[in-house]
């Protein structure tokens, strides 16, 4: 008997020093719920939310005197820093009773009173410095400012359509250039000839041999008879229209030539190519003016009429701004990391757009400050990229994939198949070159099925019949 009296006398008293040892341990051995967690004490939820209020809107200027309401018993009012949180009709009997410095936030609340009284349809919520918050459920997420994104919404633009497809050329057709006059245009293709053909009718006017390889850049003077072609051949030529002729051989590519521009207000013709140089080539005199290297083949140049009056893009996956008073660089553009195979000036605005196959990014001119990446990812090598005035930009790709932007947003909205021509493989089905007519109106793409394809805008399109689906991008709400 002593034992057992002994034994229980060791456990009540080890239970009382665990049970007066700490309330949470107490909690834990006598209370019947044990997956639950204790009500939470409203008097501290108070205290954590009027200062969590006071570290987020500290700086704002509160209301001077704000009447509210802290007991809805009693009539008295008491000044305090009071921060309101309308709803869509509550938000009206709220500026009656406080100033117009009341800091107004947050997302609408349920349509209750604090002690469900009044109108049920109508909701003032005022959260004084004082009082009870066991009545409402709160949490911090009503206290933050929605922002509204900041990424601009994309214009309506009708969608395009196929609406001739031109056969003739008997390689792939690999450049396009349209005449200032807006009748003709003509195209470089790797059957080594340059056909001109017409632009209403889609008829063969001309077709001009002499290189020894395909034509690879193509462009029509605006301010001379003369159209200018470049080749894998390593040649550069100048052909007098009046004659149909070649006039001048710029001599001095060690590769192939990949690319060619006219300066819009100098005699000077730019040709990049596969020995990793830009050249700058006056056009009278023959001569080479400048050397402006790369660390890879150069695939696409640009010319302005001010600075900078080139810019080019090379495999090495950089973009350089030219100074061409001195031949030397005033900027590298690094943002891309695959090949810049192609790039196009806005008609318009100070910016430029360039194209790769890790994405298509939009820079502001003259800086060269990057603005946005195009908000869907082509996923192809995209050889071709053309913009007209509507803001409306076209990109073509290796596999085939012709697809439309808004240019402001970088929206796409369209994405087109082109569809080979019967007798072609399915492989073939590959966009080269794309260009707009002067009045943007019609693009004109070169394929890789030996076709040259004619778009335009569907006539019959409304907003109704293809309405715009567009979503800002989550990732880049807020800045």
């Amino acid at each position: 008997m002593t034992m057992l009296s002994l034994s229980s006398e060791v456990e009540t008293q080890s239970l009382k020093k665990l049970s007066l040892k700490s309330v949470t341990r107490a909690r834990e051995l006598f209370s019947p719920v044990h997956g639950q967690f204790p009500p939470l004490d409203p008097e501290s939820k108070r205290i954590r939310l009027c200062h969590k209020i006071q570290v987020a809107f500290g700086g704002v200027e509160p209301a001077s005197k704000p009447t509210c309401r802290a007991d809805h018993n009693s009539e008295k009012t008491a000044p305090s820093n009071a921060l309101a949180l309308p709803g869509p009709e509550g938000s009206k009997e709220l500026r009656k009773g406080t100033t117009e410095k009341a800091l107004v936030v947050g997302p609408t609340l349920p349509s209750r009173d604090l002690n469900n009284t009044g109108n049920p349809g109508k909701s003032t919520a005022i959260l004084p410095a004082s009082g009870s918050f066991s009545e409402r459920n709160l949490s911090t997420a009503a206290l933050m400012e929605r922002m509204p994104s900041r990424w601009p919404r994309p214009e309506w633009h009708a969608p395009w359509k196929n609406y001739r497809v031109i056969q003739g050329h008997l390689g792939w057709v690999r450049s396009v250039a349209f005449d200032p006059s807006n009748e003709w245009f003509c195209t470089g293709s790797a059957d080594r000839t340059i056909k001109i053909w017409d632009v209403a009718t889609g008829v063969l006017k001309l077709t001009l041999t002499g290189h020894i390889g395909q034509v690879r850049g193509l462009a029509v003077s605006n301010r001379h008879t003369y159209m200018f072609s470049a080749g894998d051949d390593k040649q550069v030529k100048c052909w007098d229209l009046e004659q149909n002729k070649v006039i001048r051989s710029y001599h001095g590519h060690l590769h192939g030539v990949y690319c060619l521009a006219l300066h819009p207000t100098l005699d000077v013709i730019l040709t990049g190519g596969r020995d990793s140089v830009c050249r700058v080539w006056d056009i009278r005199t023959k001569m080479q003016i400048f050397v402006l290297p790369h660390n890879a083949d150069v695939f696409s140049v640009l010319a302005r009429p001010t600075d900078p009056q080139v810019i080019t893009g090379s495999h090495d996956s950089t973009i350089k701004f030219w100074d061409l008073r001195f031949g030397k660089s005033m900027l590298d553009i690094t943002n891309h990391k695959k090949t810049v195979r192609a790039m196009a000036l806005h008609p318009k605005e100070n910016a430029f757009v360039s194209a790769s196959a890790d994405n298509i990014k939009k820079f502001s001119l003259p800086k060269g400050e990057f603005c946005h990446n195009m908000l869907s990812l082509q996923r192809d090598t995209i050889n071709a990229v053309a913009v007209n005035e509507d803001g409306v930009m076209a990109t073509g790709g290796d596999k085939g994939g012709l697809w439309f932007w808004d240019w402001k947003s970088g929206h796409n909205f369209q994405q087109a198949e082109t569809i080979v021509q019967p007798g072609s493989l399915e492989s073939e089905a590959g966009i080269y070159a794309a260009c707009y007519d002067r009045t943007g109106s019609r693009l004109v793409t070169c394929e890789a099925d030996k076709t040259i394809k004619m778009w335009k805008e569907d006539e019959n399109a409304t907003p109704e019949t293809h309405p715009l689906n567009f979503k800002p991008p989550k990732e880049i709400r807020r800045f």
